[in-house]
């Protein structure tokens, strides 16, 4: 880690806006098969099959918890950089749901701001993860501009894995998921590090064509989680004082056609393996997501748990990062590290591990389309 955590400075310019940019959910019954409409448009599903895929949010009453956790997060950034002489508003805009992002970006154009930073509530190399977050930007900027609104330049806050305001509170949540065994199951509990499964093609293309871990199986995006799971995993060795314990990063949420190869093993097939090998116990941690969303509140808290319940397995889950002031902070420095850089100035980046800071803009060919290219705002 870079010795500098904090820029001395808390000048934002030139930019003077930061959007907070998630994916949304449904906060109602009625809400459930019209978000599914927007995540899956283009695509020819009918109604009927988003019902019964919506049948998840259904056992929540129709409630997704991200847009609630977004507005905690949101708070949190605020408290934040008030707390800290950061004087730049904060805004929030989902891609699927409401507050939908274009209305987002009408409400900074018309409140007079022009340069926005963007912070992707996804913190990872892909092309769900990143390059489909600047194309939605990109359709909005084009709607506004359809609209004779001024023009808004908007640039989006590196990936932040490795950011040490991301994986220590990963790492404190582990140690409190390991905390939560019987007594006997806890020093020899094994980690499952889980992260959204991706078609193995769009995983193995994901990253900026120079960076060293494209080339490698399953690309920048295994490889950035590989680290992530890498470092939860030493320092929890070194705070617990159990050296080796077995870990592995594993699949969840798979949505697509079986006949294409996706990222293995799931979760759940994890589990009965683990089982198998005469596992004493599994901390399941979603390193792949920012808050306990559906993803996490239904494919890890409901199903997963329901398949140890079947193989009388113990596990715990560990806590997502959310609104944890530490990730705030972090969302501070990168915003006056890249305000910073964006003046000339030198900066310091703070990041764990092996990679070191990612880029700040992202190259045209990073993490393609798997359909067919697309505008996408943010790039070289």
């Amino acid at each position: 880690m870079s010795d500098t955590r904090t820029p001395s400075s808390t000048d934002p310019a030139p930019y003077d806006a930061l959007l907070l940019l998630s994916f949304g959910g449904p906060e109602g019954p009625e809400d459930v098969v019209p978000f599914l409409e927007n995540v899956t448009r283009g695509r020819g599903i009918p109604k009927e099959r988003l019902a019964e895929v919506g049948k998840h949010y259904f056992l929540f009453g129709g409630v997704s918890p991200i847009n609630e956790q977004n507005r905690e997060l949101l708070a949190a950034l605020r408290a934040d950089f008030a707390g800290h002489g950061l004087d730049l508003p904060v805004y929030w805009g989902n891609r699927n749901w409401a507050p939908y992002l274009v209305d987002a970006l009408r409400e900074i154009a018309d409140a007079g701001h022009r340069r926005v930073l963007v912070l992707a509530t996804s913190a990872y190399a892909g092309y769900s993860g990143c390059r489909q977050y600047r194309e939605n930007l990109a359709d909005a900027l084009a709607a506004l501009a359809a609209e004779g609104r001024p023009e808004l330049t908007v640039a989006k806050l590196r990936h932040f894995y490795n950011h040490p305001g991301f994986v220590e509170p990963m790492i404190d949540a582990t140690l409190a998921a390991l905390a939560e065994l019987p007594d006997g199951a806890r020093e020899k509990a094994r980690l499952a590090f889980t992260t959204h499964s991706i078609p193995t093609a769009m995983a193995e293309s994901s990253g900026a064509p120079d960076d060293p871990a494209r080339g490698t199986p399953g690309g920048a995006y295994v490889a950035q989680h590989l680290e992530v799971a890498r470092l939860i995993a030493a320092a929890v060795a070194e705070r617990t004082g159990v050296p080796g314990r077995p870990w592995e990063l594993v699949y969840q949420s798979r949505s697509g056609a079986p006949h294409i190869p996706w990222l293995e093993p799931d979760i759940c097939d994890h589990l009965a393996a683990q089982h198998a090998d005469g596992a004493a116990a599994v901390v399941m941690v979603p390193i792949g997501f920012v808050s306990d969303h559906m993803e996490v509140k239904y494919d890890l808290d409901t199903e997963a748990v329901a398949k140890a319940a079947e193989l009388g397995l113990p596990v715990a889950r560990a806590a997502t990062v959310g609104a944890d002031p530490r990730f705030a902070a972090a969302v501070r420095e990168l915003v006056l590290e890249r305000a910073a850089a964006d003046r000339g100035e030198p900066v310091t980046r703070c990041a764990l591990g092996g990679f070191g800071p990612s880029h700040d803009v992202c190259a045209t060919a990073c993490c393609p389309n798997p359909r067919a290219p697309r505008p996408a705002a943010a790039q070289a």
